[in-house]
């Protein structure tokens, strides 16, 4: 899985101005939980690039908690971890937390952001 680091202010403008061409997931990970890394593993064991067209994005929130919350407040979502969010054309189309992050909820979030 080629992940693109959420980092920054400006990364995630970065996300919000790619997300105007595709689907765009951030993944909000918390390094310091159990099911946290349960669920980074499962989506990256999972991850087929052949069947989706979405960019991901990690975000490694206990060392930028200051950019998840800038993420929270953007797409008006209550914070997770963890969690992901489909973004498309600058809005969360879609987003889940905990044991629900699957692959196949990043290809329903896909599909959320194309209605």
């Amino acid at each position: 899985m080629d992940w693109k680091h959420l980092n920054s202010e400006t990364s995630l403008q970065e996300v919000i101005s790619e997300s105007a061409e595709k689907p765009v997931l951030i993944f909000k990970h918390s390094t310091r939980c159990s099911i946290s890394s349960m669920a980074k593993s499962r989506l990256e064991n999972k991850w087929n690039a052949e069947e989706t067209n979405v960019t991901p994005y990690y975000l490694d929130l206990i060392a930028y908690r200051d950019i998840s919350d800038k993420v929270a407040q953007e797409f008006g979502v209550h914070h997770q971890s963890p969690q992901i969010l489909m973004i498309k054309d600058g809005k969360c189309h879609y987003d889940t937390s905990h044991m629900d992050i699957s692959f196949d909820a990043v290809k329903e979030g896909e599909l959320n952001s194309q209605n």
